[in-house]
């Protein structure tokens, strides 16, 4: 678990998404519509993207793949994947604590 705390945390954001995307099983192109919705339109994932760390989560346990009923491919999020995504959150609940600490210095 440590090793991939550390290839993951600090995630990347389209990482983080894909994953947060996950709270329920999607296809792939429902995972691009669940990014876009959640970002407003900013993040806009390509197939190659989304489909490469995609594999990439799989090989490491991250996600879990399956078919439906109709042959499509669904990804859910495995036990791994949430414990990482949990010290992600951690990581950047405490970012967002230091924002909110600092920004008036910013001004």
């Amino acid at each position: 678990m440590e090793k991939l705390l550390k290839k993951y945390v600090p995630m990347t954001e389209t990482a983080f998404y894909i994953l947060l995307s996950l709270t329920e099983p999607h296809h792939g192109y429902g995972i691009i519509k669940r990014v876009e919705e959640l970002t407003n339109g900013r993040i806009k994932l390509g197939s190659g993207t989304i489909y490469g760390t995609l594999t990439k989560m799989q090989q490491d346990a991250m996600i879990s793949v399956f078919a439906d009923e109709r042959r499509k491919t669904i990804y859910e999020v495995t036990t791994i994947g949430k414990q990482v995504m949990q010290a992600e959150m951690n990581r950047l609940k405490e970012v967002h604590a230091h924002v909110l600490r600092f920004e008036e210095d910013f001004r």
